[in-house]
């Protein structure tokens, strides 16, 4: 492990729900159909071999705060983020914009858990410095600004290994990972 560096996972919590339910399932996820938090953390782990600091961003605009989610958060050794605004305030995105400009003073590298573009500049600036950056997410619906702006995308669900069941995906496959039995179960 690299002394004294570490990894801080952002995660984007309403973009990966959105993008489950309003992009890929059509409906809300199922519980089996989320992400593992803590698969998210050891891949982060195992992949800079550092230690990891899971930042799990919330919006709390409602007054509530969703304690159950909460509490299995802290059991896996993440940090809740629950942030509150007004309704025409993209809460969770300002957060992770502010602390990745935090960030920028400190010497850790940076996952961040979204397929939102709208951290994609902000992700190159501290990829320019001295550290490694990276994004997590379902490759297909990640900004394609990631790749334009040379930023690592690793993929929740075959590279990370987040879930449990088999997502509904269509996507290209390159030949030599091609599986015949996976369409013919």
């Amino acid at each position: 492990m690299t002394a004294g560096r570490r990894t801080f996972v952002l995660v984007d919590g309403e973009n990966i729900d959105a993008t489950l339910g309003n992009s890929l399932l059509n409906r809300r996820p199922l519980p089996e159909e989320r992400p593992r938090w803590d698969r998210v953390t050891a891949y982060a782990a195992e992949l800079w071999e550092q230690p990891v600091t899971g930042l799990f961003f919330l919006n709390a605009s409602n007054g509530q705060l969703p304690s159950s989610f909460v509490q299995a958060l802290l059991a896996l050794d993440y940090r809740p983020v629950p942030l509150s605004g007004r309704a025409d305030e993209k809460v969770v995105d300002i957060g992770i914009l502010r602390t990745l400009d935090a960030l920028a003073a400190h010497d850790d590298d940076v996952l961040l858990v979204s397929h939102d573009a709208d951290f994609a500049e902000r992700l190159a600036a501290l990829a320019a410095g001295r550290r490694r950056v990276g994004v997590l997410a379902l490759r297909e619906y990640a900004s394609s600004q990631f790749d334009a702006l040379g930023i690592e995308v690793h993929d929740l669900e075959d590279e990370v290994q987040a879930f449990t069941v088999p997502l509904p995906r269509v996507r290209i496959i390159p030949l030599d990972e091609f599986d015949p039995e996976r369409f013919l179960r």
